[in-house]
This record gives C-alpha cells, sequence and structure tokens, in this order.
C-alpha cells in the first residue's frame, strides 16, 4: 500500500497507476469543462431553451463547448504536467502547442457530432456534450501519453 501511494504523489509510477492519475485529472478538467459549459450555456450564451430552435442551440453549444475548452484544456495540461507525465520529450513551448493541438483536433471532432446529434437528431444539449466528452477523452489520453509528453 506504501508504494502504491508512493507511486500515486509522483509522475514515475507503473502504468496502471498513470491511467488511474489520468483518469482523476480528466476528471478535473471535464469538471471544469462542464461547469464553464453549463454556465456559459444557461446564462451568457443560451443553448439549452427548447424555444430558440434545433440550429441556433446547436450554434450556441458549439460556441459554449469551445470557450469551456480554453479554460478545461489549460487546466488539464497543468494537472498533466504537474502529476501524470513526464515532460520534456518537446520543448516547453512545442508542447504546449501540441497538447493544445491534439486537444483542439479532439474538440473539433467532438464539438462537430454534437453539433450533428442537436441539429439532425433533435438529441438534448446535455447528451449530445457527454458524447463530446468521451470522443475527447479516449483521443486525448492516446495522443498525450504517445506522442506529446515522455510517457
Amino acid at each position: 500500500m506504501k508504494q502504491f501511494l508512493k507511486q500515486f504523489a509522483q509522475r514515475d509510477a507503473h502504468p496502471m497507476i498513470q491511467f488511474i492519475k489520468y483518469g482523476l485529472a480528466g476528471a478535473v478538467a471535464v469538471l471544469t469543462h462542464v461547469i464553464i459549459f453549463q454556465l456559459f450555456a444557461i446564462w451568457i450564451i443560451p443553448a439549452k431553451a427548447a424555444a430558440l430552435g434545433d440550429a441556433v442551440r446547436a450554434r450556441h453549444a458549439m460556441l459554449d463547448n469551445f470557450i469551456a475548452f480554453l479554460f478545461s484544456n489549460s487546466v488539464a495540461y497543468i494537472i498533466n504536467i504537474k502529476w501524470v507525465f513526464e515532460p520534456g520529450r518537446h520543448a516547453r513551448h512545442i508542447e504546449i502547442g501540441l497538447f493544445f493541438l491534439v486537444s483542439a483536433v479532439s474538440l473539433f471532432i467532438g464539438t462537430s457530432m454534437m453539433g450533428v446529434l442537436i441539429r439532425v437528431w433533435g438529441i438534448n444539449t446535455d447528451v449530445a456534450f457527454l458524447s463530446n466528452i468521451v470522443s475527447a477523452a479516449l483521443i486525448n489520453y492516446a495522443c498525450r501519453k504517445f506522442l506529446i509528453f515522455k510517457g
């Protein structure tokens, strides 16, 4: 148990512990994303009222998602370099650029999927948002582990 806790407290950890840590870090980033998305979708750029119509709701949800991405991805980067992965595969500016690029690609894929689910199938905004989160998490973990950080 002591060895488990020691690995949990440092970046150099068994792959299973690293994956658990990534999941926890991801949960913090997702929570940040969800809070920002919901705040914007309810009060700033409305995306939840059916009266808006599906096209407007989809456009607003996609914009809210992009804004939430900027906040949550910054949180994710900080937690990843401080606790989960070993930075240094690339120079810091390249590492940050790649981190945001990979996240932007997964954001684009997830947001596009979210927009289609709302616009074409009239899916509930929160359900469509969840599909965006799941697809982004899968893409991001693989790219961060094998392309951006030392592992």
